[in-house]
């Protein structure tokens, strides 16, 4: 049987801690168990700005299910067909981008859940290989819904998305609020949107979200770090900086 609660995002928020989210955005599991055992609390696979397919993230997620790591999804939109298959995957977060209006939260979470608080049917996934025989039973409290303000329309909204029962986190994507203000990081037009996201969210009791580089920042706990492939990029780096080692690893063993 499966526990009532295995989402460990869910309840490190609650208990008022940071989690930090690896973006993975390539269809390679080993890349995938590789972030996936890096310390990163979840994985924020992204499909919508990447070719992957549901096959591809089953076969991902399913690759890392002895690891920590929670598989979350961002959809390409917050219809019921792309919140299904993410959730039929294992997906036990669900983002959804370019919220602006109520309406496409409302959706997200009505999707994401089963009746009697949503709409989500029964049907063939992995879920129950991943979380137990009581999957069903046991979904609704432990699927996360994050609300993703990219826009200043969205803003004007941000009371409402965060008061929509059901939505988890309110996400602040600092590069699309730069692209659709025109307004960048540190000018009191940004800093203003920042500020009504942050005092709406955390005023109707749900948790703020922000890139990685704003984790300072107060009342911020939800966040997303850089790609693998920065990553990658960025541990060579390391790794041909660094002087101190002088014995060679025995091949296989790395961490």
């Amino acid at each position: 049987m499966g526990r009532s609660m295995y989402n460990t995002i869910r309840e490190k928020l609650q208990n008022g801690e940071q989690v930090v989210g690896g973006t993975i955005d390539t269809p390679d599991p080993e890349v995938y168990r590789a972030m996936a055992r890096a310390g990163f609390d979840f994985l924020w696979i992204e499909m919508q700005h990447s070719p992957l397919t549901f096959q591809e993230v089953a076969q991902m997620i399913w690759s890392a299910r002895d690891l920590p790591a929670v598989p979350f999804i961002r959809v390409p939109d917050a219809t019921e067909g792309d919140i299904q298959k993410a959730t039929d995957v294992g997906a036990l977060g669900i983002i959804v981008p370019m919220v602006v209006e109520v309406a496409k939260a409302e959706a997200a979470v009505r999707f994401a859940k089963y009746p009697p608080e949503g709409v989500r049917s029964l049907g063939g996934g992995q879920y129950g290989g991943l979380y137990g025989r009581d999957y069903r039973a046991t979904a609704n409290e432990n699927i996360m819904v994050v609300a993703m303000i990219e826009s200043p329309a969205g803003v004007e909204n941000a009371e409402a998305i965060a008061s929509v029962p059901g939505v988890d986190v309110v996400f602040t994507a600092a590069t699309d609020l730069f692209s659709f203000s025109g307004h960048a990081q540190g000018e009191p037009e940004y800093e203003a949107m920042i500020s009504k996201i942050h005092t709406a969210t955390l005023a109707a009791g749900r948790k703020v979200g922000g890139p990685l580089q704003w984790r300072d920042r107060p009342g911020f706990s939800f966040f997303q770090a850089p790609g693998a492939t920065t990553l990658i990029g960025r541990g060579a780096k390391d790794l041909l900086a660094e002087t101190e080692a002088t014995v060679a690893p025995i091949e296989g063993s790395e961490d």
